[in-house]
């Protein structure tokens, strides 16, 4: 998966299965033709608009659907897009962020100190819970914002083995700022759907990602990319 969101490109789920569309493209610049037909069968070129929608969801379905016909394919239809979402909006957030002079793993840290709410202080553990990432993981965000001056490390009082994880003025002051940043641009992507219709894609999204992880039994989800 992590490759594929790198490569730029989103896996259609059948599509990959054998190899993904490396094969076809291949075929194509040979002048061979690929799966989906890199030539019209009667020998006349594709035609632009065609070449363009074999490449979409709905193109790579329909050439599945003509070569194997029987095979199951609606999922191409919804999960195509959202990797290709996926990989849009990933994109978009790192150059906003760099812009913003803060790494992604950093603000995730400060964030959800900030989302806590005063005194704005959580253990190692509960971040770790928090932000769906290792304990490993946390220590090093953690270390690397303390040496920014975003945070402090303190032993619990009572509890020696327990790290508490406070946020200073400054990760305060950072996490305020880059936040609107973030928020307003991601309003801004989404801003083509009508209020109603972003309602009806959320509860869609959160029926469907809440039946997925009962399927899979994961009550645990990281990051897009991450193992």
């Amino acid at each position: 998966m992590a490759r594929d969101q790198q490569a730029g490109r989103a896996p259609d789920t059948a599509g990959d299965a054998d190899g993904g569309d490396g094969a076809d493209d291949a075929a194509r610049a040979d002048g061979k033709g690929g799966a989906d037909g890199g030539a019209r069968a009667d020998g006349g070129a594709r035609a632009p608009d065609d070449t363009a929608r074999a490449h979409t969801a709905q193109g790579i379905a329909e050439a599945w659907e003509r070569e194997r016909p029987g095979t199951p394919v609606s999922s191409i239809r919804i999960l195509t897009p959202i990797w290709q979402l996926a990989k849009l909006f990933g994109d978009d957030r790192r150059r906003v962020l760099a812009r913003a002079g803060v790494d992604a793993a950093t603000l995730d840290l400060l964030s959800v100190l900030r989302r806590s709410g005063p005194p704005y202080t959580l253990s190692t553990r509960e971040l770790g819970q928090r932000s769906l990432v290792t304990a490993g993981a946390v220590s090093q965000r953690v270390a690397r914002a303390e040496q920014e001056g975003l945070v402090t490390r303190s032993p619990a009082r009572g509890r020696s083995r327990t790290v508490l994880v406070a946020l200073t003025r400054a990760g305060h002051d950072l996490v305020e700022a880059t936040v609107d940043q973030v928020l307003h641009r991601d309003a801004e992507l989404i801003a083509g759907l009508t209020p109603d219709q972003q309602a009806q894609l959320t509860d869609l999204l959160e029926g469907l990602l809440s039946d997925v992880q009962r399927r899979l039994g994961e009550d645990w989800i990281g990051h897009v990319g991450q193992p």
